[in-house]
């Protein structure tokens, strides 16, 4: 009988009263209810855990060593479950080299489509290059009229400056007698009299003969021969009408010198010495010293400090420039901004650099930029290199323009005539119009057998993540710039791709960062996982989502100790009928939310302006931000939101203000930048740095705390100052027997680890001695296992305190 209901019996995760549940299998289910109410305590660390933890042990345990085992949920029984796959909301991995294609596995299969069925283009002529292999030459020469009578040249030297008796020389020592330079052939002690480093096309003549069927072996021969004396290149002269036909073993140009390799995969990616920019190895930015860094204000004059590092109080450095300037006529007296621009650039990039624009002859210096340079690449160790890595930053590879790929790799095409197509063309579009182009590609047969399989592969990776509203993602677009909802999409999307069934999908909260138009797609998404025979159960708030469900569960009644119940289960319907369910209520329309105030009346004069934005998809926006307000930026998914606040804005303030090395997307300039001093931005990467991270110590709190319990009589009288209460230092109040975690982990080697309460300190963390320090009769561990709202009633005597807790109770965290 197959097993329709998975039943939890008794789960107690965190904050969950013996929760008993039957969620049914093969449906959506949604795990509702306020914030801290216990969703994810359910969802996450109850079904996904113990399916995880039930999958692991049914693999060897030498595979279980590799395998991240979650631990053993607090449950008394669950029954019908499913191995499970978690797709959270955790942004992808912060590398630069992680871009949508890599995470999607989309630029696998482009490499392996680019290698086996595109074609290598000259960069200088713009024509494809040819290949061929020795029985293509042979066939060449047999295809001559018999008697015609040939020369076999090895192309040794093509349009290169080069010395014919040099050459001459190596070539008798390997035994060749004839040489054809520029057109004429002689023999290796009769050769014409050559200009110094003249340019040079130089063919060893490999053997001379006259076509017959029978002289095929000798062709092959000689044609072998010729390909390793040059490379893979040979020639095939016609002695009687003087015309050459040229050949390569390797991808080549019959206008010019230029070669390539076979292509192999490997060639198209960016993260392989093969296809990667040598210059910036693939990353498509190189650090390099700032000029805008360096001369920070223009206002003043060198002596005063214009450049960085060459003010007079560093009297060598200062010297060389004023030296340099009574030798051109100028004063280091004068500020930098009225100097003229050859000799700015002169001080900077050097006189290489300077002749250029206008600047007399003889001043002879390096420039600020190459001597900074070259302390950096003399420097041996971080600390020297602490005061020059402020004044670099990234700035786009000018080699490749920041795309990150080869100049040859960049002129192989997909296709041909105008709708042809190179790998970094399609990187650069989004996924629609990249599905757009591959399926309007012009392949003659041969190719388009061969190219069946890796495209049918990429479209249908395409098809689902625009699927699930990731359509306008281009395929070069960094991972670690995808906000936390993005990134589930994807892969959500990955997921839909591998068509597995019989699978428990826990999801959480996948509509967030979604536009409400995007959303009917997104249920759609849901819906297809469910149809393949999975189960899938996503913690979420989106009411058309909720509505879409097939089944729901609503946790409360509150947050924190007074949540962890399960208030209401069913259909949406069955829910709404329940008068024990707020979701219901809401969900039924018996109750709205109304706004908390009403919005601004009066005109703000302030703003902070953008002028200009272009980057990614923006076209020349100029936008308004009013001073003492709330803005709202706001549109479909895909629209430039981030780019504008996120990548722009953002990170053009955080330059000025804190002098970060990030670069900021394109724009003309910003407006109103008076009206502040700092800029913070608070965005979805996780807080929590250590696993001893709290938020006492995250917001400062614990400190405070602290400074709390010194002042008390106790402390005082036992010579004990702030430290001693802190469950991070070495030999003051904490127990060293779990060094302050309150509990010891156990390995177990190919079981999960265990964590036993620490047997001295019975968990507070703290050391006997410093337990008995008590503020309004409550230890420190006591303190620390307050909620927000105890803790808020128990220091109401101390504003700085009291502030910070404030803020944590209005933001919905007093649980």
């Amino acid at each position: 009988m197959a097993i329709d209901q998975i039943k939890i019996r008794g789960a107690r995760t965190h904050n969950l009263k013996n929760v008993c549940v039957d969620i049914p299998r093969n449906k959506l289910v949604v795990v509702t209810g306020m914030s801290g109410s216990g969703k994810s305590s359910l969802a996450f660390d109850t079904l996904y855990a113990e399916g995880q933890r039930r999958y692991a042990e049914s693999v060897s345990s030498y595979a279980r060593r590799f395998m991240d085992v979650l631990d053993r949920p607090d449950v008394d029984s669950i029954e019908g479950l499913s191995p499970s796959i978690a797709i959270s909301q955790h942004t992808s991995t912060p590398t630069t080299r992680s871009t949508v294609a890599t995470v999607t596995e989309i630029a696998d299969y482009l490499r392996v489509l680019f290698a086996k069925a595109a074609v290598p283009y000259c960069p200088e002529h713009d024509v494809p290059l040819s290949k061929s292999g020795i029985h293509d030459m042979v066939d060449a020469a047999l295809s001559l009229e018999p008697g015609t009578r040939v020369m076999i040249l090895a192309p040794v030297v093509r349009h290169a400056v080069a010395d014919p008796d040099t050459v001459a020389r190596e070539m008798t020592r390997r035994g060749f007698l004839r040489l054809r330079i520029d057109g004429e052939v002689c023999t290796v002690d009769a050769l014409p009299a050559a200009e110094r480093g003249a340019v040079h096309t130089i063919e060893v003549v490999v053997d001379r003969l006259k076509i017959s069927a029978e002289a095929k072996t000798r062709l092959a021969d000689s044609f072998e021969v010729a390909a390793r004396l040059s490379d893979g290149r040979t020639a095939l002269l016609n002695m009687a009408d003087g015309s050459v036909r040229a050949f390569s073993l390797h991808y080549g140009c019959p206008e010019c010198d230029y070669t390539v390799q076979d292509l192999t995969p490997a060639m198209f990616s960016f993260n392989n010495p093969l296809g990667a920019c040598p210059h910036c190895e693939g990353t498509g930015v190189v650090e390099q010293f700032d000029p805008d860094i360096i001369v920070k204000d223009r206002t003043l004059s060198i002596a005063d400090g214009a450049v960085c590092g060459y003010s007079r109080r560093n009297s060598v450095k200062f010297a060389e420039l004023r030296e340099l300037f009574s030798r051109i006529g100028l004063s280091v007296d004068a500020p930098w901004q009225d100097l003229p621009e050859w000799a700015r650039v002169l001080v900077l990039e050097g006189d290489g650099k300077a002749a250029g624009k206008g600047a007399p002859e003889g001043c002879r210096f390096n420039g600020v930029i190459a001597e900074l340079e070259l302390a950096w690449s003399r420097a041996r160790s971080e600390s020297a290199k602490v005061g020059m890595r402020a004044m670099r930053r990234s700035f786009t590879c000018r080699h490749c323009s920041g795309e990150r790929y080869r100049r040859e790799i960049v002129s192989v095409y997909l296709g041909a005539g105008d709708r042809r197509v190179n790998i970094v063309e399609l990187m650069n579009m989004t996924l629609q119009q990249a599905s757009e182009r591959l399926a309007a590609l012009d392949l003659d047969p041969q190719t388009g057998q061969i190219a069946a399989g890796p495209l049918d592969a990429i479209q249908k990776r395409i098809g689902f993540l625009c699927d699930v509203g990731l359509g306008y993602l281009t395929l070069s677009r960094q991972a670690r710039t995808l906000s936390g909802g993005e990134a589930q999409r994807i892969r959500l999307a990955g997921q839909i791709g591998s068509a597995l069934t019989g699978v428990l999908y826990v999801l959480d909260e996948p509509t967030i960062g979604l536009h409400q138009a995007d959303c009917a797609k997104l249920i759609s998404t849901l819906k297809s996982l469910v149809d393949n025979g999975n189960t899938v159960v996503a913690v979420e708030h989106d009411e058309e989502v909720i509505r879409a469900a097939d089944f729901v569960l609503d946790m409360g009644p509150g947050a924190g100790e007074l949540g962890g119940e399960l208030v209401s289960s069913g259909t949406p319907d069955q829910v709404m009928a329940d008068t024990n369910s707020k979701t219901g209520a809401y969900l039924a329309g018996l109750k709205t939310v109304t706004a908390p105030r009403e919005p601004i009346d009066h005109p703000l004069a302030r703003t902070l302006r953008i002028v200009g934005a272009s980057g990614h998809n923006l076209k020349s926006v100029t936008c308004d931000f009013p001073v003492g307000a709330i803005s709202v930026v706001t549109g479909v998914s895909g629209s430039g939101k981030s780019t504008l606040v996120n990548d722009t804005l953002a990170v053009a303030l955080r330059a000025l203000y804190h002098n970060s090395r990030e670069t900021a997307l394109a724009y003309d300039r910003l407006e109103g930048t008076q009206f502040f001093d700092k800029v913070i931005i608070v965005d979805q990467s996780p807080i929590g740095k250590t696993p001893r991270s709290n938020p006492a110590t995250y917001t400062g709190l614990f400190a405070l705390i602290r400074e709390v319990f010194a002042q008390t009589p106790a402390a005082k009288e036992r010579g004990y100052d702030a430290s001693r209460f802190s469950f991070n230092s070495r030999g003051g109040g904490r127990c060293e027997a779990c060094e302050g975690d309150g509990q010891i982990k156990i390995e177990m080697g190919i079981l999960p680890a265990v964590y036993v309460v620490c047997s001295t300190c019975q968990g507070l963390r703290y050391n006997r001695e410093t337990l008995e320090v008590k503020y309004k009769g409550k230890s420190i561990a006591q303190v620390l296992d307050m909620t927000v709202s105890e803790a808020l009633e128990f220091f109401s005597a101390w504003p700085a305190i009291v502030r910070k807790l404030q803020t944590l109770e209005e933001v919905g965290l007093g649980y």
